[in-house]
């Protein structure tokens, strides 16, 4: 039997957290936005034959509608085993998540004051791409809409390991020192100065000459040393300050294992390749990882009403509480599609719905063919899926650990269930 979750999402700082509960007027009148029961069987429904399929051992999912939470629910496990539940403040790590809710934020703000330009050469702001005739005149629009024909992916653990798998002694080391200050993962530090190198790959990569959507998050890894550059204030503690503080996401961050945060943590993938046991608490990405777990491509653990709130945040154009965190103007232009006539569905950061997408059945579409062309969000290697619409004022959050206990676990895609999810609340608030 479902427990009703219905409460305040926007208020008093100290009250968000933890939920201020609504009247029983108030709580009368939402539920007739929809037969609560009703979808929630639907929700259950496919979310455990994505469990029997071993689409994830568990997951979780929130809706906020009109700044208010009208659906928060748990279902599964953290591990096959079926010991510990799935609870409704768990961290996650976010994976790519961390691309709209890290650096994008600040970004945003730089943008907004005048600091950086999104048609400005990015060689303008990481000099060494002055010296690269392919990268030169790359702007940061076309970056940041991912149609700069960059290299998707680059894969700097392989720097790290001998063929045998074993440390390389030059990077990676089992205790921490001068030279070793980057704590990668229980017993595992990473050489100081190893972001060099892997700026140094980045810069010497391949650009694409056709000019069309390529996914690439090589940029996010550079991002936070612009931002430190720029602002002043180390990367973590500038977006935590400007923008976690003020919505009071409190779990927000990185490296939970070093906090004291009473939460527990859903474990992702028992990895094989270096860390060679279960990753929990550290992140799953190898690239966040050897930047020490703090990065813009990975690293952002949270819960599922934080995130809703820095969602949230940007639905509302940039404004919480009455405050305006994020200029209105820059928001909206981030949040639409850039290049169409390109057959690119991107933002800027932001994903988007296909093009044409209400056109399309569930199966072909991305995400719900019903969300709204305005709508906005990003996924999550780990299994994670934020969305925000403006039109219909939703918010939908679905967190799970696809990746246990491997990277192979694709029925989540497969069944398409973040999609057919998010559906099911667009056709229920459509029939109210």
């Amino acid at each position: 039997m479902p427990k009703t979750i219905l409460y305040l999402f926007i208020g008093i700082c100290s009250n968000v957290l933890s939920g201020q509960q609504y009247s029983d007027e108030q709580v009368a009148g939402d539920l007739n936005q929809f037969d609560y029961q009703l979808v929630y069987n639907q929700v259950d429904s496919i979310i455990t034959n994505g469990i029997k399929n071993k689409a994830f051992p568990g997951a979780q999912v929130l809706v906020a509608k009109n700044d208010s939470i009208i659906f928060h629910e748990v279902f599964g496990y953290h591990t096959y085993d079926s010991i510990q539940p799935v609870t409704l403040d768990d961290l996650y790590d976010l994976a790519s998540v961390t691309k709209i809710t890290g650096p994008l934020p600040a970004i945003m703000k730089l943008v907004g004051e005048g600091k950086l330009g999104l048609d400005v050469p990015f060689s303008t702001y990481w000099k060494p791409w002055k010296r690269r005739k392919d990268k030169k005149d790359i702007t940061l629009r076309e970056i940041l809409a991912h149609q700069a024909g960059l290299e998707p992916y680059i894969v700097f653990l392989n720097e790290t390991l001998k063929k045998n798998g074993r440390f390389k002694n030059r990077f990676l080391r089992k205790s921490k020192s001068n030279r070793f200050e980057k704590q990668a993962f229980d017993s595992i530090y990473v050489k100081t100065r190893f972001n060099r190198k892997m700026y140094r790959m980045i810069n010497r990569s391949k650009v694409s000459e056709d000019k069309t959507y390529r996914y690439s998050g090589l940029t996010f890894l550079l991002f936070p040393k612009i931002i430190t550059d720029f602002t002043g204030v180390p990367y973590e503690q500038y977006i935590t300050e400007n923008f976690y503080e003020p919505i009071c996401a409190k779990t927000l961050g990185f490296l939970p294992s070093t906090k004291n945060y009473p939460n527990l943590i859903v474990p992702t993938e028992m990895d094989t390749l270096y860390r060679h046991t279960l990753t929990q608490g550290w992140v799953h990405d190898e690239n966040a990882s050897l930047l020490g777990g703090i990065s813009g491509n990975a690293g952002l653990f949270g819960t599922a009403e934080d995130l809703a709130k820095i969602m949230q945040l940007y639905l509302n154009y940039g404004a919480f509480e009455g405050k305006q965190i994020l200029p209105k103007e820059v928001v909206q232009e981030f949040i639409m599609v850039q290049y169409p006539e390109n057959d690119n569905r991107r933002g800027l950061g932001f994903d988007k719905p296909s093009l044409g997408n209400d056109t399309l059945a569930l199966k072909d579409a991305y995400p719900a063919p019903e969300v709204s062309a305005e709508s906005f969000g990003h996924s999550g290697f780990t299994g994670t899926f934020v969305w925000a619409d403006p039109k219909n004022q939703l918010v939908y959050i679905f967190l799970s650990n696809r990746v246990f206990p491997t990277r192979e676990h694709r029925a989540l895609y497969d069944l398409n269930i973040r999609s057919a999810v998010q559906q099911v609340f667009y056709k229920a608030l459509a029939n109210q």
